[in-house]
This record gives structure tokens, C-alpha cells and sequence, in this order.
């Protein structure tokens, strides 16, 4: 049997493999209940994107800083560090075995909320970050296939590639064959794009 690295597949592997079928989502609201920002959130938002911006100037922000600068900052900003939900990072993924290859991997980031002893955690946000030099979409293939297994448990998950300046979101739905939705990317780095981006990751949050 051969032994595929997740990082090594393409979004073609992928749906080859695991027969993903790709759609699109226009509006966020077709998904989500966007609430607006308080004007304290709205400042620390743009502390987070002017912090950052400081490290872009200087070149690349490496993979690490990413996570560090903005991923952290707006993940706690909007309430993913707070209980019931815990942030678990580079997470091995249980293999996936195919009829004649098995896919292993380790996710970035992985945002659950604990049920009771009997039920299987919710994966509430998936997260691949790269690079501020790399597009936000590398990480999409990883991303799909981190979150393939837990679709046999839960109807949707969500999940999120960024390089710290763009933020791609995707739900991806359980079914026959499995689908995964491409929502409009988000800026950080532009203002009404990052009101929307913590809107969207406060939503995502609170389902």
C-alpha cells in the first residue's frame, strides 16, 4: 500500500481520491448570522492588522509569525479560546486508507468543542496557514483532506486557509459525494474585508 503525505496531494488529488465536488458561496450570510463589532473589537481588530502590518514591511512573514500575529490574536478575539471549545495544534490526523494508498498527515490548528464522554468532539474550524508570500489557497488540498474523516460524524465543518494577509474560508458538507463550498476570500489588511472576517469567525464560533 502506498503511503501519500496530505501535503503532497493536489486539489486534483484530492478530488480524485476522496470525490470532493467544488461549489461556490457568494454571500456569507447564505451561511452564517453576521453580528456587527463593538467599537472595542473594531479597535483591537486593526491593532492585530497594523501589528502585522509592521512585519510585512520589513518582507515575508514566516509561517510561524503568521500564526503568531494574526491567527492567534483574532481566534481569541473572537471567542475561540473560551470554553466549551479547545485549540489543538499540529494534530496528527487519524490515516485515511483508500483501496490501494493511505493518506497521513498533521493539521496546523484545530478548533473543537468538547461533548459529553459518549459523543465524538465537534470540529467546529479547521485552520492551514502558510507564508504572507504564498497564496492563501496552497493549503486548500491539506485542508480538504484534514477534514474528510470527521465528515463521517458531523454534518459540516468549516475550515480556513490564510498566508496572514488572506483569509479563504470553506464549509465543507457531508454527503454523496462529499462537497466543499468556496466562500469569498477576505483581506485583513483592508477594512470593511476585515470587519467581515472577524464577523465571520465570531459566526463560526458561536454554531
Amino acid at each position: 500500500m502506498v503511503v501519500l503525505q496530505a501535503s503532497s496531494l493536489s486539489v486534483k488529488d484530492v478530488h480524485q481520491r476522496l470525490g470532493y465536488v467544488r461549489e461556490y458561496v457568494d454571500h456569507f450570510e447564505d451561511c452564517l448570522v453576521l453580528d456587527g463589532l463593538t467599537p472595542e473589537e473594531q479597535s483591537q481588530l486593526f491593532e492585530i492588522r497594523s501589528e502585522f502590518d509592521r512585519y510585512l514591511v520589513e518582507g515575508d512573514v514566516l509561517e510561524g509569525q503568521v500564526r503568531l500575529l494574526t491567527l492567534n490574536p483574532l481566534l481569541r478575539l473572537s471567542g475561540f479560546m473560551r470554553s466549551p471549545i479547545l485549540i489543538q495544534t499540529e494534530v496528527a490526523i487519524a490515516p485515511i486508507v483508500l483501496s490501494e494508498s493511505k493518506i497521513t498527515g498533521r493539521l496546523d490548528l484545530l478548533a473543537i468543542r468538547k461533548q459529553a464522554d459518549a459523543e465524538p468532539d465537534f470540529w467546529v474550524l479547521v485552520v492551514e496557514s502558510k507564508e504572507s508570500g504564498a497564496d492563501a489557497l496552497q493549503g486548500l488540498a491539506q485542508l480538504l483532506t484534514y477534514a474528510y474523516p470527521s465528515l463521517a460524524t458531523q454534518r459540516s465543518v468549516w475550515g480556513m486557509t490564510t498566508n496572514g494577509i488572506n483569509y479563504q474560508f470553506v464549509k465543507l458538507q457531508a454527503g454523496e459525494p462529499p462537497q466543499y463550498f468556496l466562500l469569498p476570500e477576505l483581506s485583513l489588511l483592508h477594512r470593511g474585508s476585515a470587519i467581515v472576517l472577524l464577523q465571520v469567525l465570531k459566526a463560526i464560533c458561536l454554531l
